[in-house]
């Protein structure tokens, strides 16, 4: 039997992962597939050592896992469901929130 703590857990491991805006546009873009993390540190716009210590932690928090393929390694969601509840943990927030979608300041506050 699971109990509230080990559920608590569970929810604080995943919130850790959510709490980063990089790690959230990571994880959208692996919702899309697969990708190499050169890619992806082209596509979001972040130096390879950045993206690797996000993919590091995402990794650690066992939502992604990498697919060796010869020299190098390529990155997916470690469940194809988890594309799923993001995409409605999105729409919910935005559902309850439509200005959740707004600018964020540095300090955490809408722009």
């Amino acid at each position: 039997m699971v109990t509230v703590a080990a559920h608590a857990q569970v929810l604080a491991r995943f919130g850790h992962a959510l709490s980063d805006p990089t790690r959230c546009r990571l994880l959208i873009a692996l919702r899309d597939g697969p990708a190499y993390p050169a890619d992806l540190a082209d596509t979001l716009g972040v130096s390879r050592t950045n993206l690797s210590n996000h993919l590091a932690c995402l990794r650690g928090c066992g939502l992604v896992v990498a697919a060796p393929e010869g020299r190098r390694s390529r990155y997916e969601l470690a469940d194809r469901r988890l594309a799923h509840a993001l995409g409605d943990l999105i729409e919910l927030t935005l559902a309850i929130d439509p200005d959740a979608a707004c600018p964020v300041d540095t300090d955490g506050s809408c722009a």
